[in-house]
């Protein structure tokens, strides 16, 4: 994922909220993308934790989960989930 975004032009770090940590930003051209990567999401509390750092960043630039599981474009309070394919294929 980290490579990828690198291959992509964007500036990679990672982000600290409060006691929680988000596992990408990525900046290109002044704008953000934030990336949380999780095997699955089907445990709640997985959902909690990468879906909840997500939702604390208070500004509006995309944010996204990405899993190894099989499906792609559901969107959960505006955190995009996408599986690792698409989103390397994107």
């Amino acid at each position: 994922m980290y490579n990828h975004l690198l291959y992509k032009g964007y500036k990679v770090q990672v982000g600290i909220l409060g006691n929680k940590e988000v596992n990408f930003i990525a900046e290109k051209e002044g704008e953000k993308l934030y990336i949380q990567v999780a095997l699955s999401v089907n445990n709640p509390d997985t959902l909690e934790r990468e879906f909840g750092n997500l939702k604390n960043i208070p500004d509006n630039y995309p944010k996204k989960v990405v899993t190894l599981e099989a499906f792609s474009g559901n969107t959960v309070e505006g955190i995009e989930v996408r599986d690792l394919r698409s989103f390397l294929l994107s």
